[in-house]
């Protein structure tokens, strides 16, 4: 791999880690670009866990120390979402990727438009529904979400959010918080499996995790410094830009203009 390569692999790391960190759905750019470097898409897949741990290390680390939550808010949502991402990377999904995405490019739409229409579900505390323990809904979704995100990756910080906000009662600075935490556990498990089955590449992932780090570390500063009106645009931006990658709408423009 050339030095320019490398290059493009820390800055896309430094772009997605802080994407990530504030919202989510950056897979959806370093799998194809690791898929570019000659990786086998379940290669790529596997490879880009090793930059989503050490990331969410980081971005945990940092919201920890600066008292946005604690552990034992996560630790109860985490299980199902364990359990799900335990199944999801162990088994193989007889699902078309094209209907799978539209399917989630729908969901991504869905969220952009209560984020436009209804900003107050997301910019506030909701006391009367805070909880650490998941009720039966909340377990359903969580495993759900934990299966999808030990599957693919891309993507689940959004569903995760969605939950934590409107199903646990979170603001979106805590969520992204507790959001990481329980996608830096699920991940332990899900990267053993895929090391397990040969599907890591550890110099790439080690690269791509050292942007995805730092990128993490500056969007953690930002989250509190900006709080949640910051981290909702945000959200918006990567709920829009996900919702054309996953409509193909990306592909259509790059193929008219023969880039």
């Amino acid at each position: 791999m050339t030095w320019i390569k490398i290059s493009e692999l820390i800055l896309l790391g430094i772009f997605v880690g802080f994407v990530n960190t504030l919202s989510g759905s950056g897979s959806l750019l370093t799998l194809p670009f690791l898929i570019s470097l000659g990786l086998p898409a379940n290669v790529a897949n596997g490879t880009n866990r090793i930059a989503i741990l050490l990331q969410n290390v980081v971005g945990v680390t940092s919201f920890k120390k600066q008292k946005v939550f604690e552990f034992k808010e996560g630790i109860w949502l985490a299980l199902p979402a364990i359990i799900g991402a335990i199944l999801g990377a162990s088994i193989a999904v007889k699902i078309s990727n094209e209907i799978m995405e539209k399917i989630i490019a729908v969901i991504l739409v869905f969220m952009f438009l209560l984020l436009i229409f209804k900003p107050n579900m997301w910019l506030k505390k909701q006391s009367k529904k805070l909880t650490t323990k998941p009720n039966t809904v909340q377990f359903i979704v969580l495993f759900f979400v934990g299966i999808y995100g030990g599957f693919i990756q891309a993507g689940v910080g959004l569903f995760l959010l969605a939950g934590l906000v409107l199903g646990a009662g979170f603001d979106l600075v805590k969520a992204n918080a507790v959001k990481l935490f329980i996608i830096l556990l699920f991940t332990i498990f899900a990267l053993a499996i895929f090391i397990y089955n040969g599907n890591v590449n550890f110099k790439i992932g080690f690269i791509l995790a050292g942007g995805n780090m730092l990128g993490a570390f500056i969007a953690s500063k930002f989250a509190v410094e900006r709080g949640p009106k910051f981290v909702r645009y945000v959200l918006l931006a990567a709920l829009f830009l996900a919702s054309l990658k996953l409509f193909g709408i990306f592909d259509y423009l790059f193929n008219y203009f023969n880039i």
